[in-house]
C-alpha cells in the first residue's frame, strides 16, 4: 500500500467547481492501480485479478467498467447485456438476472406436446421438509399416454405417481386413493397421506402440504427454549423482542421496550435536542448542542482547573493523551487498547479476534500478520486470501439436471440433463469426475465433467442415497443412506463396496471428508439429530454436535479454517463450528427459510434453499453481505465448490501399491486400515478372503440379498442382479455357486453366481405363479411349484428337458423342499383345504401327510439329521415341525409370529422372514428359544435360504450313465431309487428307459413372440416352445409338414415366411421378400408345396416349400384375404376374406375355377379348416361370435359353437375342434360335430393366433402330381380335374404345357428404396417380383447390360454404383469412391461403358462396366443434373438438369459437342428415356405433372400426358410409356403415340424411384466401339460421326493411347500387336481436340457384301487388317468420298421431294397415321422463367433422402465382351458361327436379322437443315432386312445394329472397321 509520504503522488488542484481532484498512482506493469481512497492510499492489485468478478480493491474499482463479451450469434442477448444460451429462454429460469429472457414468453412447454408433470419424490429428507413437484403450467391439455395418470384437471402424470402421497396434478386428483401406506412409528400421517414427523404435529410449522398437522391444535406444545406465538406457532425464544415479526402475527415483537437504534456514530455525542456532535465538544465550555446539553451536570463535566494538563507529564498517559470534558482522557496508539486504570497500554491480540485475518494470523507487540495457507495468496487488504487458479465454479444438483454456475457472474450452464432425480453431488476434480445420486432410480452415477460418458457406480441396495462425498486422495466414494440407515464406502467405479457403519444410524444425510486428517463427518436427523464423525475406516467414532438441532441438512468443510458448517432446515439457521465441534456458532439466523446444501470457498458460504429455489452467498464469519447467486430454479439441492483449492493435495496414505491390501485401504488417522467388501471375512491383516462360505440369503421382491456368517457386522448386501421384479422363491446350488430364485411378475426363473455374475433365466414360459423351487443338488435337478398352473415340474437345472410331474388335485401349492437321500419332495398347499403332501421325486406314491390345523402353510424346511420335516403357517401364526411321514408334530414358536412366510434351517438354528414385523428373526431350533432378530424395517420379505457348502453327498443311479435313461433320470422311494421320465409331452416308451423321438399327436400355435405345442398324447395339457433360436416379432400364421417334421410360420413385422424343425434346429427363412402382412399360411405336404395369403398385397401365392418358384396365384377381386386351408385330394384351396364383403371362397391349388360359396352374415371370417372324413367346412366368425360348418360346396350352412368372444385361429383333429381366442387368451375345445363339450385346453396365452392340430401317424394321401412332378419342369399344381403345370410369376407357359422359360423375355426393372423388383410383360398379372439383391440400403437409379445380364444400381445412402446379377449372385461394388449423390445412370451395352450424374460434385463421369478407367466428362455448367440416358448407335448422350435453370442436354459419348435441346417451359425434369425406333425423347416434369417428348434434336415437342401426381421415372416399350409416381406410390403407364389408356401397373409401392425396360429389342445396334473396344487401350466414345479413344483421368498400371490400335510401350512391354498395325504417319486422336482433331471415321458393313460393295472396294475380313501403301490410301478416301458426296445429292434431292408432298409422320403398324404437329411453345423471347418459380413445400418431402444401412466391399470382376466380334465380315461360315451366338438376357441377336442403314444428316449440329427438313430426313429411312433362319425358334424376330455410312476416312485396320 502506497501513502503519500511513501509512494507516488501527483496531486493538482481541480478549476472546475473549486474540488481538488484525486490523487493519481503508478502501479507497475503487471498490476492494476485502485482507485484513490479518501485518505490519499494508493492499492496495487495484479492485473490478472481486474474483472474477474472479485472485489479486490475493496470499493469496487477492479471491477467497475467491465462489461461482457459480445454475444455469438448462437446466444440470447440480455437487456442487461449478459449472454446466455438461446435454449435458455422462456425456460422459468431467470438466466439473464434481469428478467429479460422470460418475457413475452407464451408458452413454457414444447407447443403440441401438453403438460406433463417431473415428479420429485422425497430422497432422504422427512416428509414435512415440501418435498414438491413441479407446479402445472396454464397450457392446453393433452391426451394422456398408456403410462400416464390422468388428471381431473387435465394434466397428465406418470402412473407410478398414482397414490404415492404426493399432490402431483395439482388438484389432488391423482391422491384421491381409497388406502394409503400406512406411516411408521413415530410419525404423524397428514391427511393427503404424507407422513412427517410425529413432533411436528401443532408445533407452529406448517409441514404437511394440506397443513393438517396444524389443525384441531388445542394446547400448545412449545418447549422451554421457545416462544409461543399467538397463532400457537413456536419460534426461538432469543426471537423475542429482536425486531422482527417472527410469528407472522407480530406478536413476538409486542410489550418490547423500545430501545431505539442510535442515531449517531459510536464516536459522536447525542444532543437532548437529537443533534449529533463530537466527543471532544462535551465539557468544552461552549454550547454545541445548542441545549446546553453537552455543558449539564448530567455530563459530570468539572469546573476546568488548568492543572490537568495534556502538556504536563502527557497527562500521566502512557501513549495518547487528549482533553475530554475538561479533563484528561488517555488512549492507545493502534494495535493498543486501554487498561483499567486508564493511563497504561496493552497490546491487542487481533488473532483472538474471529474473522479478522480470512485464515492464518500470528501476533506481534502492537502489530499483527495475517497468512494464507498454501494454494492462496493474500490480497492487497493484508487480510484475507484468495484461492490460486481458475475461477471458482458452483457445481449444483437441480433434480432433472446438474448445473454449473459463476458465482460473481452468474454465469449458468448446463453440465448434465435428462436426469431424474439427482440430490447428492460431489466431483474429483484431479480425475474431472462428477458423481451424483439419483433417489427414483435409486442409482449413484458419474460422468466427465464435460457431461459425456455417463455411467452407474452403484445400482443395487440404494434406498435413498442423500449425501455423497468423493475422497480424492485416497479415490474412495462415501454415502449415506437414510433408507438402510447406514453409510457405505467402495472405490470410485462402485468395486468392493463395504457397509462402513450401520448401528445407531437412523437418517444419516449430508457427509463430508476430510482426507488428509482421515475424518469422516455426517449429518443425522432422525429421532436424535445429531452431527458425528469417526475415521475414514469407520473406527474412532465420536459426536460432534448433539443438541440444538433438527434437520441437519448440509454439511461442508472449511479445510484452509479448519471449521465446519452446517444447515439446519427446521431451525432457520447456518451454523459453525471447530471440526471437534468446540465454539460453535450461528453464523446466519435470519432469512433463511428451508436450507438443504452448502458448500465453502474463501470467505463466503455458498447455499441452497428449497424455498426460495436460490443460491444464496454470505460472509463466513459474519452471515453479512448475503447475495443472491441464482433463483427461479427448478429444485436447488446439493451443492459444491469446482475448484482445486477444495479438494487440496493431501498425504495417501495407501501409497501406490494400495498399502498392501488385497481389497480396500481406508485411512485412519495418520496410517490406514485394509478392509475387506460387505460379508467377506478378513484372513489376514492385508488379505480378504475371495468367495463366501455361508451366508443367509434372502428374497426382498426387488432384489435378492444376502448376510455373510463369515463376519461379525450381519449388514446385507445387495447381489447385484438385473431386472428382478417379484422374487419369491429361492434355492442354491454350492456345486457351481449358483442361486436361484422365481419372479411372479416376469414369470421366470433365473440364476446366477452368489457374486451376480452369470445371470441367466433358466425357465420363462407357461409359469404363471412360481412360488416354491427346491434344488436336488445329486441328481443337478430343478423343482417348482406353480400356483397359477396348479403343477409341480421338474427340469435339468439349466432349464432343459422340463416335464410335469403332478397336475392334478393341486391347488395353489407354494413351497417345495427335497430329500434326495429317502427319494422324496414335500410341498404345501394352502387352497380351499390346507395340507402338506409328499411323494416321490418322479411323483411316485403321492400321500398327504398333514392336513389339520392348517390355514396358510408357507415354508418348508427340512432337518436332514434328526429327520424332521419344519413349516411356518401364516394363518396358524406358528412354526411347527413334524417327522418326514407326518408324525410326532409338535408346534416350535407359538407367539409373537405374526405372519412368517420364508423357512430354512442351518446348523443350530432355524431362520424366518416375517411380512408384518418386517424383519428376519431366528431361534433354537429344537426348542424354539433363544431368538434374535437378525435384520428389521426390511419390505416386502420373501424366501430365505442358508448358503453353505455341507450338505451331505448321496449316492444314486442316476450318477452312472444317467441310470441308462435317455432323458431325465430322477431320483425316487426305494427300492428302486430313481426311475426314467420325458419331456413334457412325449411318451416313454415300452423299455422304461426310452423317450419317443417327439411327439406324435399335438397342436400347435402361434404366440406372435413364439410357437408353442400342446401334446396330445399325454393326459393332461401342457404348452411347451419351440425352442426357436431367434426374435420372433408378429408371428400370425403358421403350418406344419407332418412328412418331415417341420413347422413354418409368417412374421408380419419382419415381413418373412420361415421353417424350422419341430425341435427348433435347422431354422431357414424361405420368403423374404414381396410380403406385407402374411395372414394364413397352409403346408400342402402331399404336393410339398406352401401357400399364403397375404391381406397387405391381396394376393394368395404358393412356392416350393423351400419358398423357389414363387407363383402369384390369385390376385383379382381379394379385399383382405386371411386363412386358407388346402384339400389336396379333391385339389381344391379355400380361403376367407374379411374385407368390405367378407366372403369365403375356393378355387382349384392352381387359382382355377374359383368360386364364392358364402358371403353373406359374415363379419370377421377368421379362422378355417375342412373336415375331410365329415366333407365339411368350418369357420370362425370374431364378429358374429361364432363358429359355423357347411358343406364343401357352401350348403347347409349350421352353427357349431355360439357365443365365443373373439375367435381367431381353427383347426381339427378327430373328433374335435380346437380354436384360439384373442378375448379370452385361450385355447378352447369343443365336439367338432355337435359343438358341445367346450372345455379350456390352456390359458393365460396372451397374443395368440393361429392353431394348427397334428397327427403325425395320419398317412398323408396321394400325390396328385406323382412322383415325377406331374412331368412339369417348375410347379406342379393339383385341380379337381388332376393338375396343371405352373411357371413362377410372370413367366409363361411354353406350348408344351409342361416347361417354362428360366425367366421373362421382356420386363420392368424399378427400384423402391431398399428393393429392385421385376415385373413380367409376358403375363397380365403384372406382379412384382423382387430381385434378390443383397444389401440394398437406398436405390435410386438402375440400368441393365443384356450382354452379361447384369443390373446396375446406385445407393446413394452408401454413395456406390454396384451390379450384380439377376438372381441376386455376384453382387459387387463398382464404384466405390469419390461420389456423393448419384441420381442418373446409363449404360451402353456396345461399347461397354458405364455413364452416371453426380447431382452432388455436379458432374457427369463414364468408365468402363467394371468400374476402371474412370474419367469425368463433363463438369461445367451443370447445377442439378438427374437423369441420363445414351444412344449408342447414334453415339449420343442426353440428360436432363432440374437445377436453377431446367434443361434438357445432349452431347456425343465423349461428351463433346453439347448442345442445349430444351430449356424453356421446363419445372423439374426427373426422368429421361429414349425410344430407339421412333428417334424420340421422352421425360417427366414432377414440377409441370406432365410427360413429353421430342425428337432428338429438341423439336417437335409434344405433352404426351398432362397431368400427373409427382411423376420420378420413365421408360418406353412396345406401344407404352411406363413411369413410377411418387405421390400415388404407382407405376402407371400410357399409350405413347395418343397419351391414352393410362393405365396402373402396380399400386401401393413406397419409395419408388428408377424403372427401366429388360427387353431383347431394347438394346440393339453397334458403333465402331463394338469390337475390339474401337482399337482403344482404355476408353472408346462412339460420336455421331466418328469415334475417339480416351485415357482415364487416374492412370492405371496399363500405358493408354489415343490412336486407336496403338499400344504405347510399358517399361517391360514385349512388342505391340500383329493384328492392329497403324501406319507411322497417323496423327493422334484425342478426346480434346476440337476442330483440328483427326475423325477415325466407321464404315459399318452389315451382312454380306453385295458384288457393288466389292467392286468398290468396301468389303474388308473382319478379322484381317486393310493394308495401306503410301499413297494408295489418298486414292481410296478420293473414291469413298465421290461415292459418299453423289449419295448425299441423291439423298437432298429425295428429301426434296418429300417434303412438297407429305407432312412428317410417325407410322405406327398397330394403330392409323399419327400426325404430329409443332406446338404452340413460347418463342425465346417470351420463355416462362420455371427456374424463377419457388419449389413448392412438398418438393423437400418428396425429394429423396439418403437411408439405409452399413456399407460393403465386394471383389471386382472383369467382364469379357461378346457382343459383336464378327458383324462385319463377309464369310458365310462366321455369319453361320454368329447364328448361334445368344445373350443371357434377351440377348443382341435373334434369328431373323434385320439390316438398316441410317440416312446420315449433312452435319452432326444439323445446322445446315431446318428442323422440318432433318426430321424429314430421319423418318424416310430406308431398311433392308434379309432373313437368317435357325431350327430353334422360328417365330422369333429381331433386328441387327444400325450402321451409319460416313465419309473422309479409309478403312486401315481391324480396330478401325
Amino acid at each position: 500500500i502506497h501513502t503519500p509520504s511513501q509512494g507516488i503522488l501527483l496531486g493538482t488542484l481541480g478549476r472546475g467547481h473549486g474540488l481538488a481532484s484525486s490523487p493519481e498512482c503508478a502501479c507497475g506493469r503487471s498490476h492494476f492501480t485502485c482507485a484513490v481512497s479518501a485518505l490519499g492510499e494508493c492499492t496495487c492489485i495484479p492485473a490478472q485479478w481486474q474483472c474477474d468478478g472479485d472485489n479486490d480493491c475493496g470499493d469496487h474499482s477492479d471491477e467497475d467498467g467491465c462489461i461482457l463479451p459480445t454475444c455469438s450469434p448462437l446466444d440470447f442477448h440480455c437487456d442487461n447485456g449478459k449472454c446466455i444460451r438461446r435454449s435458455w429462454v422462456c425456460d422459468g429460469d431467470n438466466d439473464c438476472e434481469d428478467d429479460s429472457d422470460e418475457q413475452d414468453c407464451r408458452e413454457c412447454c414444447s407447443t403440441g406436446k401438453g403438460f406433463s408433470i417431473r415428479k420429485q419424490p422425497p430422497p432422504s429428507e422427512p416428509s414435512g421438509q415440501h418435498w414438491s413437484f413441479q407446479a402445472p403450467d396454464p397450457h392446453s391439455p393433452r391426451e394422456c399416454e398408456e403410462d400416464e395418470f390422468p388428471c381431473q384437471n387435465g394434466y397428465c402424470i406418470r402412473s407410478l405417481w398414482h397414490c404415492d402421497g404426493d399432490n402431483d396434478c395439482g388438484d389432488n386428483s391423482d391422491e384421491q386413493c381409497a388406502s394409503h401406506q400406512p406411516c411408521r412409528s413415530g410419525e404423524f400421517m397428514c391427511d393427503s397421506g404424507l407422513c412427517i414427523n410425529a413432533g411436528w404435529r401443532c408445533d407452529g410449522d406448517a409441514d404437511c402440504d394440506d397443513q393438517s398437522d396444524e389443525r384441531n391444535c388445542t394446547t400448545s406444545m412449545c418447549t422451554a427454549e421457545q416462544f409461543r406465538c399467538h397463532s400457537g406457532r413456536c419460534v426461538r425464544l432469543s426471537w423475542r423482542c429482536d425486531g422482527e415479526d417472527d410469528c407472522a402475527d407480530n406478536s413476538d415483537e409486542e410489550n418490547c421496550e423500545n430501545t431505539g437504534s442510535p442515531q449517531c456514530a459510536s464516536d459522536q455525542f447525542l444532543c437532548w435536542n437529537g443533534r449529533c456532535i463530537g466527543q471532544r465538544k462535551l465539557c468544552n465550555g461552549v454550547n454545541d448542542c445548542g441545549d446546553n446539553s453537552d455543558e449539564s451536570p448530567q455530563q459530570n463535566c468539572r469546573p476546568r482547573t488548568g492543572e490537568e494538563n495534556c502538556n504536563v507529564n502527557n497527562g500521566g498517559c502512557a501513549q495518547k493523551c487528549q482533553m475530554v470534558r475538561g479533563a484528561v482522557q488517555c488512549t492507545c496508539h493502534t494495535g493498543y487498547r486501554l487498561t483499567e486504570d486508564g493511563h497504561t497500554c496493552q497490546d491487542v491480540n487481533e488473532c483472538a479476534e474471529e474473522g479478522y485475518c480470512s485464515q492464518g494470523c500470528t501476533n506481534s507487540e502492537g502489530a499483527f500478520q495475517c497468512w494464507c495457507e498454501t494454494g492462496y495468496e493474500l490480497r492487497p487488504d493484508r487480510r484475507s486470501c484468495k484461492a490460486l487458479g481458475p475461477e471458482p465454479v458452483l457445481l449444483f444438483a437441480n433434480r432433472i439436471d446438474i448445473r454449473q454456475v459463476l458465482p460473481h457472474r452468474s454465469e449458468y450452464t448446463l453440465l448434465l440433463n435428462n436426469l431424474e432425480n439427482a440430490i447428492a453431488l460431489d466431483f474429483h476434480h484431479r480425475r474431472e469426475l462428477v458423481f451424483w445420486s439419483d433417489v427414483t432410480l435409486d442409482r449413484i452415477l458419474r460422468a466427465n465433467l464435460n457431461g459425456s460418458n455417463v455411467e452407474e457406480v452403484v445400482s443395487t441396495g440404494l434406498e435413498s442415497p442423500g449425501g455423497l462425498a468423493v475422497d480424492w486422495v485416497h479415490d474412495k466414494l462415501y454415502w449415506t443412506d437414510s433408507g438402510t440407515s447406514r453409510i457405505e464406502v467402495a472405490n470410485l467405479d462402485g468395486a468392493h463396496r463395504k457397509v462402513l457403519l450401520w448401528q445407531n444410524l437412523e437418517k444419516p444425510r449430508a457427509i463430508a471428508l476430510h482426507p488428509m486428517e482421515g475424518t469422516i463427518y455426517w449429518t443425522d436427523w432422525g429421532n436424535t439429530p445429531r452431527i458425528e464423525a469417526s475415521s475414514m475406516d469407520g473406527s474412532g467414532r465420536r459426536i460432534i454436535a448433539d443438541t440444538h438441532l433438527f434437520w441437519p441438512n448440509g454439511l461442508t468443510i472449511d479445510y484452509a479454517g479448519r471449521r465446519m458448517y452446517w444447515v439446519d432446515a427446521k431451525h432457520h439457521v447456518i451454523e459453525r463450528a471447530n471440526l471437534d465441534g468446540s465454539h460453535r456458532k450461528a453464523v446466519i439466523s435470519q432469512g433463511l427459510p428451508h436450507p438443504f446444501a452448502i458448500t465453502v470457498f474463501e470467505d463466503s458460504l455458498y447455499w441452497t434453499d428449497w424455498h426460495t429455489k436460490s443460491i444464496n452467498s454470505a460472509n463466513k464469519f459474519t452471515g453479512k453481505n448475503q447475495e443472491i447467486i441464482r433463483n427461479k430454479l427448478h429444485f436447488p439441492m446439493d451443492i459444491h465448490t469446482l475448484h482445486p483449492q477444495r479438494q487440496p493435495a493431501g498425504k495417501n496414505r495407501c501409497g501406490d501399491n494400495n498399502g498392501g491390501c488385497t481389497h480396500l485401504c481406508l485411512p485412519s488417522g495418520q496410517n490406514y486400515t485394509c478392509a475387506c467388501p460387505t460379508g467377506f471375512r478378513k484372513i489376514s491383516s492385508h488379505a480378504c478372503a475371495q468367495s463366501l462360505d455361508k451366508f443367509l440369503l434372502f428374497a426382498r421382491r426387488m432384489d435378492i440379498r444376502r448376510i455373510s456368517f463369515d463376519t461379525e457386522d450381519l449388514s446385507d448386501d445387495v447381489i447385484p442382479l438385473a431386472d428382478v421384479r417379484s422374487a419369491v422363491a429361492l434355492d442354491w446350488d454350492s456345486r457351481d455357486d449358483h442361486v436361484y430364485w422365481t419372479d411372479v411378475s416376469t414369470d421366470t426363473i433365473s440364476r446366477a453366481k452368489w457374486d451376480g455374475t452369470g445371470q441367466e433365466v433358466v425357465v420363462d414360459t407357461s409359469l404363471e405363479s412360481p412360488a416354491g423351487l427346491a434344488i436336488d443338488w445329486v441328481t443337478n435337478k430343478l423343482y417348482w411349484t406353480d400356483a397359477g398352473t396348479d403343477r409341480i415340474e421338474v427340469a435339468n437345472t439349466d432349464g432343459s428337458m422340463r416335464t410335469v410331474l403332478i397336475w392334478e388335485n393341486l391347488d395353489r401349492p407354494r413351497d417345495i423342499v427335497v430329500e434326495p437321500m429317502g427319494g422324496y419332495m414335500y410341498w404345501t398347499d394352502w387352497g380351499a383345504s390346507p395340507k402338506i403332501e409328499r411323494a416321490g421325486m418322479d411323483a411316485s406314491g403321492r400321500q398327504v401327510i398333514i392336513s389339520s390345523n392348517l390355514t396358510w402353510p408357507n415354508g418348508l424346511a427340512i432337518d436332514y439329521g434328526s429327520q424332521r420335516l419344519y413349516w411356518a403357517d401364516a394363518g396358524m401364526k406358528t412354526i411347527e415341525f413334524a417327522g418326514l411321514d407326518g408324525s410326532k408334530r409338535k408346534v416350535l414358536i407359538g407367539s409373537q409370529l405374526p405372519h412368517p412366510f420364508g423357512l430354512t434351517l442351518y446348523g443350530e438354528r432355524i431362520y424366518w422372514t416375517d411380512w408384518q414385523t418386517k424383519s428376519i428373526q431366528s431361534a433354537d431350533r429344537l426348542t424354539g428359544l433363544d431368538r434374535e432378530t437378525l435384520q428389521e424395517n426390511l419390505e416386502n420379505l420373501m424366501d430365505i435360504h442358508v448358503f453353505h457348502r455341507r450338505r451331505p453327498p448321496v449316492s444314486t443311479p442316476c450318477a452312472m450313465e444317467n441310470g441308462g435313461c435317455s432323458h431325465l433320470c430322477l431320483r425316487s422311494p426305494n427300492p428302486s431309487g430313481f426311475s426314467c421320465t420325458c419331456p413334457t409331452g412325449i411318451n416313454l416308451l415300452s423299455d422304461g428307459k426310452t423317450c419317443s423321438p417327439g411327439m406324435n399327436s399335438f397342436l400347435i400355435f402361434a404366440r406372435r413372440i413364439d410357437i408353442r405345442m400342446v401334446s396330445l398324447d399325454i393326459p393332461y395339457f401342457a404348452d411347451v416352445v419351440v425352442p426357436i433360436n431367434i426374435t420372433m416379432k408378429n408371428t400370425i400364421a403358421i403350418g406344419v409338414d407332418p412328412q418331415e417334421g417341420k413347422v413354418y410360420w409368417s412374421d408380419s413385422t419382419l415381413h418373412r415366411i420361415s421353417r424350422a424343425n419341430l425341435d427348433g434346429l435347422q431354422h431357414a427363412d424361405i420368403v423374404t421378400t414381396g410380403l406385407q402382412t402374411t395372414d394364413g399360411l397352409a403346408v400342402d405336404a402331399i404336393g410339398r408345396k406352401v401357400y399364403w395369403t397375404d391381406t397387405g398385397t391381396n394376393r394368395i401365392e404358393v412356392g416350393n416349400l423351400d419358398g423357389s418358384m414363387r407363383k402369384v396365384l390369385v390376385w383379382q377381386n381379394l379385399d383382405s384375404p386371411r386363412a386358407i386351408v388346402l384339400y389336396h385330394e379333391m385339389g381344391f384351396m379355400y380361403w376367407t376374406d374379411w374385407g368390405e364383403n367378407a366372403k369365403l371362397e375356393r378355387s382349384g391349388m392352381d387359382g382355377s375355377d374359383r368360386a364364392v360359396l358364402i358371403n353373406n352374415n359374415l363379419g370377421w371370417p377368421n379362422g378355417l379348416t375342412v373336415d375331410k372324413a365329415s366333407s365339411q367346412l368350418l369357420w370362425a366368425d370374431a364378429h358374429t361370435e361364432r363358429i359355423e360348418a357347411a358343406d364343401l360346396n357352401g350348403a347347409n350352412r349350421h352353427t357349431l359353437v355360439s357365443p365365443v368372444q373373439h375367435p381367431y385361429g381353427l383347426t381339427l383333429l378327430d373328433s374335435y375342434i380346437y380354436w384360439t381366442d384373442w378375448q379370452t387368451r385361450s385355447i378352447h375345445r369343443a365336439d367338432k360335430g355337435t359343438g358341445s363339450n367346450v372345455i379350456l385346453v390352456r390359458s393365460n396365452l396372451p397374443g395368440l393366433m393361429d392353431i394348427q392340430a397334428v397327427d403325425r401317424a395320419q398317412p398323408l394321401g396321394f400325390n396328385k402330381c406323382g412322383s415325377r412332378n406331374g412331368g412339369c419342369s417348375h410347379l406342379c399344381l393339383p385341380r379337381p380335374s388332376g393338375f396343371s403345370c405352373a411357371c413362377p410369376t410372370g413367366i409363361q407357359l411354353k406350348g408344351d404345357g409342361k416347361t417354362c422359360d428360366p425367366s421373362p423375355e421382356t420386363y420392368l426393372l424399378f427400384s423402391s428404396r431398399g428393393s429392385i423388383r421385376r415385373i413380367s410383360l409376358d403375363t397380365s398379372d403384372h406382379t412384382d417380383v423382387h430381385v434378390p439383391v443383397p444389401e440394398l440400403n437406398n436405390v435410386i437409379s438402375l440400368d441393365y447390360d443384356s450382354v452379361d445380364g447384369k443390373v446396375y444400381y446406385t445407393d446413394v445412402f452408401l454413395d456406390v454404383i454396384r451390379r450384380a446379377d439377376l438372381n441376386g449372385s455376384n453382387m459387387e461394388t463398382v464404384i466405390g469412391q469419390g461420389l456423393k449423390t448419384t441420381d442418373g445412370l446409363a449404360v451402353d451395352w456396345v461399347a461397354r461403358n458405364l455413364y452416371w450424374t453426380d447431382t452432388g460434385r455436379n458432374t457427369i463421369e463414364a468408365s468402363r462396366l467394371d468400374g476402371s478407367c474412370r474419367k469425368v466428362l463433363i463438369n461445367n455448367s451443370l447445377d442439378e443434373p438427374r437423369a441420363i440416358a445414351v444412344f449408342p448407335r447414334k453415339g449420343y448422350l442426353f440428360w436432363t438438369d432440374w437445377g436453377h435453370i431446367a434443361k434438357i442436354e445432349r452431347a456425343n459419348l465423349d461428351g463433346s459437342e453439347r448442345k442445349v435441346l430444351i430449356n424453356t417451359d421446363l419445372g423439374w425434369p426427373n426422368g429421361l428415356t429414349l425410344d430407339y425406333d421412333t428417334r424420340r425423347i421422352y421425360w417427366v416434369d414432377a414440377h409441370l405433372d406432365r410427360i413429353e417428348s421430342a425428337d432428338l434434336n429438341g423439336k417437335l415437342r409434344q405433352v404426351l400426358v398432362s397431368h400427373v401426381s409427382h411423376p420420378f421415372a420413365l421408360t418406353q416399350q412396345d406401344r407404352w410409356i411406363y413411369w413410377t409416381d411418387w405421390q400415388t406410390k404407382s407405376i402407371q403407364r400410357v399409350d405413347k403415340y395418343s397419351g391414352r389408356n393410362k393405365e396402373t401397373v402396380l399400386a401401393n409401392v413406397e419409395g419408388l424411384m428408377d424403372i427401366i425396360v429388360v427387353s431383347p429389342q431394347r438394346q440393339t445396334g453397334t458403333n465402331a466401339c463394338g469390337v475390339n473396344n474401337g482399337g482403344c487401350t482404355h476408353l472408346c466414345f462412339a460420336r455421331a460421326l466418328d469415334f475417339v479413344c480416351a485415357c482415364p483421368d487416374e492412370p492405371d498400371s496399363r500405358p493408354c493411347s489415343l490412336v486407336p490400335g496403338l499400344v504405347p510401350p510399358a517399361p517391360r512391354a514385349t512388342g505391340m500387336s500383329e493384328k492392329s498395325p497403324v501406319l507411322p504417319n497417323t496423327p493422334p486422336t484425342t478426346l480434346h481436340s476440337s476442330t483440328t482433331r483427326t475423325r477415325t471415321s466407321l464404315e459399318e458393313v452389315e451382312g454380306r457384301c453385295s458384288e457393288r460393295d466389292a467392286r468398290l472396294g468396301l468389303c474388308a475380313r473382319s478379322n484381317e487388317a486393310v493394308p495401306a501403301a503410301p499413297g494408295e490410301g489418298l486414292h481410296i478416301s478420293y473414291a469413298i468420298g465421290g461415292l459418299l458426296s453423289i449419295l448425299l445429292i441423291l439423298v437432298v434431292i429425295a428429301a426434296l421431294m418429300l417434303y412438297r408432298h407429305k407432312k412428317s409422320k410417325f407410322t405406327d403398324p398397330g394403330m392409323g397415321n399419327l400426325t404430329y404437329s409443332n406446338p404452340s411453345y413460347r418463342t425465346s423471347t417470351q420463355e416462362v422463367k420455371i427456374e424463377a418459380i419457388p419449389k413448392p413445400a412438398m418438393y423437400n418431402q418428396l425429394c429423396y433422402k439418403k437411408e439405409g444401412g452399413p456399407d460393403h466391399n465386394y471383389t471386382k470382376e472383369k467382364i469379357k465382351i461378346v457382343e459383336g466380334i464378327c458383324l462385319l465380315s463377309g464369310d458365310d461360315a462366321e455369319w453361320d458361327d454368329l447364328k448361334q451366338l445368344r445373350s443371357s438376357r434377351g440377348g443382341l441377336l435373334r434369328d431373323h436379322v434385320c439390316m438398316k442403314t441410317d440416312t446420315v444428316s449433312i452435319q452432326a449440329s444439323s445446322g445446315s437443315l431446318d428442323d422440318t427438313e432433318t426430321e424429314q430426313l430421319l423418318q424416310e429411312e430406308q431398311s433392308e432386312c434379309s432373313s437368317v433362319h435357325t431350327a430353334a425358334t422360328p417365330e422369333r424376330r429381331g433386328s441387327l445394329p444400325d450402321t451409319g455410312w460416313k465419309h473422309e476416312r479409309k478403312l486401315s485396320s481391324e480396330s478401325q472397321v
